[in-house]
Parts: structure tokens; sequence; C-alpha cells
């Protein structure tokens, strides 16, 4: 027995390529990019994300990658899909004025009829912060002063603010998209940012941690998921009300093994970065494990990401959907 997508018990989603020399060769063209987000609603994908970047210079490469802006796909997807939800895993907060951002917002709602989570975050490559002229101290109190902004006018439809860094004053949002009280808010954060754990207890809907914090492993989840309850305790927030989701890396035989490359500093956490592979049902079962441990979504890293490896995860989402049952 096959659930339909959307009705799973954990939701699967799909980043997107829009980088040079990720997931495989990574930037393509919008063709490819749609081709592949058609691909993804067809076998059943929950949902499509979306990194924010404006460039990318992993550690020790001598150049930096090139990127594809994240706004304008994700406005041309909205109209291009049917079905799926569509996220963005995260907006970097710094570059956006956030009273505009939630403009921005409640017009891809209307486009996509209600199918936009909004993910934002504080940003942290300072590489491109500094290539594009965007401020890059003191971000955590930027994005505090951006985020109730953002949610002001998201939530209540207006907003009257002045800060250090940002003010929207007698600012109201109209027309309004399909949802009363706007898209979900998704904030990403990392193990041991406690400040930022506490800014979403505090506003957001949906958390997020990406694989790079967990080191790809359920375990990991599980130590960045009790910080989060213990800054939903310090905000006086029931924990159950905040939708929990993972950013996990799948690797297709076909994959170059970039994680080998990488420095050993090169992300958080503890031990190497070993991505999830193997059959179908292993993999399932894998990721079956991030509902069990309290995740109501992941979102797959796919390597390298192609029409081919995407059609080659609906064995994995049928054995999911059994698990499911």
């Amino acid at each position: 027995m096959t659930v339909a997508a959307g009705s799973r018990k954990l939701k699967v989603g799909l980043m997107l390529p829009q980088t040079e020399g990720v997931r495989g060769p990574g930037v393509r063209g919008w063709s490819q990019i749609t081709e592949m987000a058609t691909l993804g609603e067809d076998i059943g994908l929950d949902s499509l994300w979306l990194v924010d970047h404006l460039m990318y210079q992993l550690q020790g490469e001598e150049k930096p990658r090139g990127v594809w802006e994240v706004w304008s796909l994700l406005s041309a997807l909205a109209a291009t899909t049917q079905r799926v939800e569509l996220g963005t895993l995260v907006l970097a907060m710094g570059w956006r004025n956030p009273a505009l951002l939630a403009k921005m917002a409640d017009t891809v709602e209307e486009i996509s009829q209600g199918r936009l989570i909004l993910g934002v975050g504080s940003g942290y490559h300072k590489r491109e912060f500094d290539a594009y002229g965007f401020p890059f101290g003191h971000k955590v109190s930027r994005f505090e002063e951006a985020i109730q902004i953002l949610c002001g006018l998201l939530r209540e439809g207006a907003v009257d603010f002045e800060g250090t860094y940002h003010r929207a004053r007698e600012c109201e949002l109209r027309p309004r998209g399909p949802r009363a009280n706007g898209p979900p808010i998704l904030i990403g954060t990392n193990a041991g940012s406690t400040r930022m754990q506490r800014l979403t207890a505090r506003h957001a809907d949906i958390f997020n941690v990406y694989y790079d914090n967990t080191r790809n492993r359920v375990d990991g989840f599980k130590k960045v998921l009790a910080e989060l309850l213990e800054a939903c305790r310090h905000e006086g927030r029931e924990p159950t009300s905040l939708e929990k989701t993972a950013t996990v890396l799948l690797a297709d035989s076909t994959a170059d093994p970039w994680w080998d490359r990488l420095p050993t500093n090169s992300y958080a956490g503890e031990g190497p970065l070993i991505p999830l592979t193997g059959q179908p049902a292993d993999i399932a079962e894998e990721l079956n494990q991030y509902q069990i441990a309290g995740a109501s979504q992941v979102q797959i890293c796919l390597e390298p990401t192609n029409c081919q490896t995407i059609e080659a995860l609906a064995p994995v989402l049928e054995a999911l959907d059994e698990i499911s049952v």
C-alpha cells in the first residue's frame, strides 16, 4: 500500500541544485531545474527546497562558486509546480529588508496558492556578505529585530517597529495571500546556538537543523533537539507546538565523495560526515528513525542531484510509505 504524498507520517523534501559544482555539476539552467521539480512532484515528494547564497566558497577552495538567486527561482517554481510545498533553507535575513520580505513572501503565497514555507536564518558565510556589501557584524541582533517585523506583518498584517538596525513604522501588509496568517515560518539553527534557539522557540512555526550539525546521524538530531526543547522551556512554549525538521545528506553510488576531502574542522559536530546510502528499504528505515525521534519532515540533499537520482528516490518513498501504514 502506498500512502498519498502529503499524508505520510514523515514528509520528505528535496533540495534542488543551484550552486556550481555542488550535488553533481550543481548549477543548471531553468529548463533543467523545472524538469527536476516536475519529476519530484510526479514521484510523490512532499516539498522542494532552495538555499540562499550569492556566492559560496568552501574551506580550502581557491575560488568561490556561483549560485542562482533563490527568490527568483522560488517565484518561478511557485507558478510552474502544482502540489508540492516550496521552502527556503534558509533565507539570510541580513540581505533583505524584513518588511519587504513579508510582502514578497505573501506574494509567492498567492502565486503558489498557499504552498510556501518561509525558512529564515541569520546567515553565516562571511565571504558573500563582504562581496555583496552586506554588514556581517551583529548578525543575531539584526535577525532578532527583523524577525519581529516579519512575524508582525505576516501573522497580524501590521507592525509599528523602531529598532537599532530595522524600522517599519505604521506598516501594513495588503493585499493578503490565501492564508490569513501567512506562510509558516521556519528558522534554521545550529547546535549550541542558544540565542538563536530561543528566538526559534519564541517566533518559529518550524525548526530545522542541517546535516553538518547532526553529522548526518539521528543521534545528532536528538542532541540538537534536546537543546531546542530547553529553549522552549526557557521561552514558556509547549514544545509540541513547534514542528521539527532535519536535512539529511543522501549519496547515490555515482556521487563524488567531496565529504572525504573536507578539512576536519569544516563542519560542526563530532565524528566524520557520512552520507546515507544503501538499498531503498534501508534508507527508508533510517529516515523513519528521524520521525520516531520527533521530526515531521526531512529534506534530502541528494548527491548528485539529477533526474536519474531523483527517479531512484521513488522506491525509497514507497518503502517509507509501507513503514507509515
